[in-house]
C-alpha cells in the first residue's frame, strides 16, 4: 500500500497486552448480540413465533436500515464531539450506544407482552420496530467509536492489524459464548415433558434467557474496556473541528505536511470506494452465511435442533422420510455447534493474521481467504455434505470468513492512516453500505422463498442449499473482481499529492497562516 513517508518517532510506542485487551473486550457486547440476530432471528421469527417469511424479513431489513442510515451519521458526529466528562469523543459515543443496546435488545428476543393468538402480525411488527431501531442506533454507535480507536491508539502497519485481530479474537470469543450457551440452553429443555427435536413455541424460555444472560455479559465486558482502555485526550482548540475554516493542511513537527481531510473530502477518493466495496462484499458473505447457515441446517440438510444421523431423501434419520415425525436419534444441537465450530476455526486463524500480512501483504492475504470461502461454495454446490463433512465445512467457512474480515478492516485503517479525526465518519460509511446491502438482500431471499404460507416445504431443501452457495461463491466472485482493481490501483490518498503540490507552488511564511489555507482551500473540489 503507498502511504507517505514517517517520521521514526510518528507509529509511537506499542500498546502493551492489557490495552489491547481492554480495548479487544468493547465490542463483545456488539459482537454477542450481532450473533444471536444474525443465527436466530429468522428461526425465532419463523419457527418460535410463528411469524411469515415476509414479516421475519421485514423486521430484519428494518434493523438493517435503521443501523446503516444512523452509522455515517453518528460517525459525522462522533469526529466533531469533544467528550463528555472523563470519557473522550470515542469512549463517550460508545457508552451511550452500551447504554441502548443494553436496555433493548432483550425485548427483541421475548415474545410481545400485549400480543395474544388473535393478534395480527403488523401489530406485533409495530411492537417489535422501536426496540429493533433503538438496538440498531445503539449497535451502530459502539461500533463506529469502537473502531474509530484503531487509528488513534496505534499508528503502525502492523500495530493495526495486530490491535484488528485482537478485536476479532474477542469477536470469535463472544460468538463461541453465545453459541455454547444456546447448546446449553437447548441441552437443558430436554428433560420437560413438552420438548420436541424441532423448534417451536415451547422454545420461547430459551431465547428469552439466552438475550438476557448475553446482555449481562456483555455490559461487564464494556465496564472492562472503560476502565482499562485511555483515550488520548483532546483539549479546546486542538481537535480538528470538520468546517470550512479548518486548516486543509496540518503539519508534523519532523516529516512533510499532509492535508487533513473533512468528510466531504474522502467522498472524492476513488479508493474510499473501492475499500466500501470490499468491505460490503466481506460483510456480506459473513453475515448472510451466518443468517442462513441456521435454515441450511434444519431445511437442506434436515438435521434437527438436537441433532442426528442424516437420512435417504429429504431427511437424514434411518427409514424416517420428509414431513414425518422428527428424528428419534438426538446426539447432538447442530444449529448451535455447527456456528461454534465456525468461530473456532475463525479464532484459531486470527491469530495468524500478523505473521501472515507481514510475508504475503494485504492483498494476498485477503485472496487467500477468498479462496477457502470459495471452496465452501464450491462443496455445498457439487456435493451434499453427509455426517461429519458438516464440520469439515464448517470450519472452512469459518477460517475463511475471519480472513477476509480482519484482512477488510485491516484495509480500512490503512485508508485512514493519520486522518484520525475523520476515521469515524470513513468506518460509518463502510458500515452503511454493509448494513443496507445485508437488509436488502436477506428480504430479497425472503420474498424468493418458495413456500409464502408455511415454514418449510419440499423446494425450501434446496432452496436454502442455493443460498448458501450464491452468498458465498457469487459475492466473493465479485469480492475478487474489487481485489483486482485494488493491485491495480493500490490503496492510497490521491487528494494528498493534489494539495502538497498546491502547497509546493504556493509556499508562505509561518505567519501568513491566511493565505496557505487559502491555497489549501483552492485544492479541494467542493
Amino acid at each position: 500500500m503507498a502511504e507517505p513517508p514517517r517520521s521514526p518517532q510518528s507509529p509511537g510506542p506499542a500498546l502493551p497486552l492489557r490495552a489491547r485487551l481492554s480495548f479487544a473486550c468493547g465490542h463483545f457486547l456488539n459482537d454477542a448480540c450481532s450473533a444471536l440476530w444474525f443465527t436466530y432471528l429468522l428461526p425465532f421469527l419463523h419457527a418460535v413465533l410463528g411469524y411469515g417469511h415476509g414479516a421475519a424479513g421485514g423486521l430484519l431489513l428494518a434493523g438493517q436500515a435503521a443501523d446503516g442510515l444512523c452509522t455515517p451519521l453518528l460517525g459525522f458526529e462522533a469526529d466533531r464531539a469533544h467528550g463528555c466528562g472523563r470519557c473522550g469523543r470515542r469512549k463517550g459515543w460508545h457508552l451511550a450506544g452500551t447504554t441502548c443496546v443494553l436496555v433493548s435488545f432483550p425485548f427483541v428476543f421475548s415474545p410481545c407482552l400485549a400480543c395474544r393468538d388473535s393478534t395480527p402480525q403488523w401489530a406485533a411488527f409495530i411492537y417489535y420496530l422501536p426496540f429493533i431501531i433503538i438496538f440498531q442506533l445503539g449497535w451502530a454507535a459502539t461500533q463506529v467509536s469502537h473502531l474509530a480507536l484503531i487509528p488513534e491508539l496505534v499508528s503502525s502497519d502492523h500495530g493495526k492489524v495486530e490491535l484488528t485481530a485482537f478485536r476479532y479474537a474477542f469477536t470469535v470469543m463472544a460468538n463461541i459464548t453465545v453459541y455454547g450457551l444456546t447448546w446449553l440452553l437447548l441441552n437443558f429443555q430436554t428433560d420437560q415433558p413438552d420438548h420436541t427435536e424441532h423448534l417451536g413455541p415451547q422454545d420461547i424460555p430459551v431465547f428469552r434467557n439466552l438475550a438476557l444472560i448475553v446482555v449481562g455479559l456483555g455490559a461487564v465486558f464494556s465496564l472492562i474496556f472503560h476502565l482499562g482502555t485511555k483515550e488520548k485526550p483532546y483539549p479546546p482548540g486542538v481537535l480538528p473541528e470538520p468546517e470550512e475554516s479548518t486548516p486543509l493542511l496540518h503539519k508534523e513537527p519532523s516529516g512533510p505536511p499532509h492535508p487533513l481531510l473533512l468528510w466531504k473530502d474522502w467522498l472524492l477518493e476513488p479508493s474510499f470506494y473501492q475499500i466500501a466495496v470490499l468491505y460490503m462484499a466481506t460483510r456480506l458473505i459473513v453475515n448472510l452465511s451466518q443468517t442462513y447457515i441456521a435454515m441450511y441446517l434444519t431445511n437442506s440438510l434436515l438435521l434437527s435442533k438436537v441433532g442426528a444421523g442424516q437420512v435417504q431423501g429429504y431427511v437424514r434419520c434411518p427409514d424416517v422420510a420428509w414431513g414425518s415425525s422428527p428424528c428419534p436419534c438426538p446426539l447432538q444441537k447442530y444449529i448451535a455447534t455447527i456456528p461454534l465450530v465456525m468461530y473456532v476455526s475463525g479464532f484459531l486463524s486470527s491469530f495468524l493474521m500478523k505473521p501472515v500480512n507481514k510475508w504475503i501483504g494485504r492483498n494476498l492475504t485477503y485472496f487467500v481467504g477468498i479462496l477457502v470461502v470459495l471452496a465452501f461454495a464450491s462443496w455445498v454446490a457439487l456435493a451434499r455434505p453427509i455426517g461429519d463433512e458438516i464440520y469439515g465445512l464448517a470450519v472452512l467457512l469459518g477460517a475463511g470468513s475471519a480472513t477476509i474480515l480482519v484482512t477488510s478492516l485491516s484495509m480500512t485503517a490503512d485508508l485512514i492512516g493519520t486522518n484520525t479525526h475523520s476515521s469515524a465518519f470513513v468506518y460509518g460509511a463502510m458500515s452503511f453500505t454493509d448494513k443496507m446491502a445485508n437488509g436488502l438482500a436477506v428480504m430479497l431471499i425472503q420474498n424468493l422463498h418458495p413456500c409464502p404460507t408455511e415454514l418449510c416445504c419440499p423446494a425450501c431443501v434446496d432452496f436454502y442449499r442455493w443460498v448458501m452457495v450464491l452468498v458465498t461463491g457469487g459475492i466473493g466472485v465479485a469480492a475478487v473482481t474489487t481485489l483486482c482493481s485494488i493491485m491495480v490501483w493500490p490503496i492510497r490518498i490521491r487528494y494528498r499529492a493534489v494539495s502538497l503540490q498546491g502547497l509546493s507552488r504556493a509556499r508562505t511564511p509561518e505567519s501568513g497562516t491566511g493565505s496557505t489555507e487559502g491555497e489549501s482551500q483552492s485544492s479541494t473540489i467542493n
